[in-house]
């Protein structure tokens, strides 16, 4: 649901992704699963890391999913009525599971809802963190459809060195920032574990019988110095994926089926989650995959909240954006104007042509942008110009949105 932002050293809504060394449950063949083989390769994309220049056709080979090509999105544009988005022209959602048959249901007149979530670290987030609740939003609008919001607190509480108190805490800001984007209250149900558990509860049993503890070990390498609510959380972070954890929303039913929109590192722990719905009678959860979000200072290091350099945040002032990008965001421009005008730049590295793939709507502009930089008719100042025109307004716009949300409104969006 969400984009991977190399922060954290264990399973979570930004950064899960498995080795498959177990490949497929008791009693079901591999025809029957989502689980393909995992090939040796040079990069390496796990619960835990995510390193080496990520060849994303080769993953998606390895995962067994499938691309998203142009029938399917003007499938969508004619179902929807509405442009695709800006990040599914560009590909950079790229690759799904059982998206025809969601928009096959929906064809017929059947609803699906939308699941993502956030697992609060900090109070404050960076557009790595933003990039898959805007994606959200967008198919919340396109398709009318209700949206459900995990916050993960327990989760942060249970691998990190944290007070109970401030995932308490974080959550209430991070669910701020969340309802700032400007979901719609009546079609949105933001919900934190440390208060739904109780709700929760009947699903994640359910799950945890399917599961026994050598699987999960095997899947997300846990050891015997893990806690054991490390080994329980997953089944509380697949919940969601099933409408019967909602019952204020679907009330009974079991047939509503789930689109998860993640990062593609996601996928082997939903491939998990749709194995074993099929003998819980539970409708296996569609998925739309993204390709990661880089951080400022290259496509090969980490964007984290303890590295002020490597990520724009939403508490970041226009001017500190500005900055962060002329002296941090990597270039792939040459050195001096006079190389720059000879040779052009490598826009295959470069940063700020990658963030304005993410946030110029204009595709003319952009292709423009593009073509004059790496024929050396436009210097990295330039760009990075236009760019930080871009993200400061992005970031002004944010804080003035965020200001406007009460406590009242976080109770209506978690009521």
């Amino acid at each position: 649901i969400h984009t991977h932002t190399h922060t954290h050293s264990h399973p979570s809504y930004y950064s899960i992704t498995l080795t498959m060394a177990d490949p497929s449950p008791p009693g079901e063949t591999s025809e029957t699963s989502d689980i393909a083989p995992e090939a040796a390769s040079e990069f390496v994309v796990n619960p835990f890391t995510v390193s080496g220049k990520v060849d994303y056709d080769k993953l998606l080979e390895q995962f067994g999913s499938q691309p998203i090509d142009q029938a399917l999105l003007d499938r969508m544009e004619k179902l929807t009525g509405k442009p695709v988005h800006r990040w599914l022209r560009r590909g950079y959602f790229y690759s799904h599971r059982d998206l025809n048959r969601i928009l096959d249901a929906y064809e017929k007149g059947e609803s699906f809802y939308l699941y993502t979530g956030r697992g609060p670290s900090s109070d404050a987030l960076h557009f790595g963190h933003l990039i898959p609740f805007l994606f959200t939003k967008y198919l919340q609008d396109a398709f009318n459809v209700p949206l459900v919001i995990q916050m993960t607190g327990d989760e942060k509480f249970l691998w990190k060195d944290m007070k109970y108190e401030d995932a308490v805490k974080y959550t209430h800001e991070n669910a701020k920032d969340i309802i700032a984007l400007g979901f719609d209250p009546k079609k949105t149900f933001l919900f934190s574990n440390l208060d739904y558990m109780g709700q929760l509860y009947p699903t994640v049993l359910r799950i945890q019988k399917q599961v026994n503890a050598n699987r999960v070990q095997k899947f997300f390498g846990f050891t015997m110095q893990h806690n054991i609510g490390q080994f329980a959380f997953p089944a509380i972070q697949a919940a969601p994926s099933f409408c019967s954890a909602f019952p204020h929303i679907f009330g009974n039913s079991k047939k509503v089926q789930c689109l998860i929109p993640c990062a593609i590192d996601q996928d082997p722990y939903f491939r998990l989650t749709r194995d074993i719905a099929p003998p819980l009678k539970f409708r296996k959860p569609a998925l739309i995959h993204s390709k990661f979000f880089p951080s400022l200072l290259g496509i090969d290091s980490k964007m984290s909240a303890s590295n002020d350099k490597s990520a724009i945040f939403l508490t970041d002032t226009p001017k500190q954006v500005r900055k962060k990008i002329n002296c941090h965001a990597f270039s792939g421009g040459k050195e001096t104007r006079e190389e720059q005008e000879k040779y052009g730049a490598d826009i295959s590295v470069d940063i700020s042509v990658m963030y304005l793939e993410f946030f110029l709507e204009d595709d003319a502009e952009l292709a423009d942008i593009k073509e004059k930089y790496a024929a050396g008719k436009m210097l990295t100042g330039q760009v990075k110009k236009r760019l930080g025109d871009i993200m400061a307004e992005l970031v002004k716009e944010h804080q003035e949105a965020r200001k406007k949300v009460t406590n009242a409104m976080v109770a209506e969006f978690m009521a």
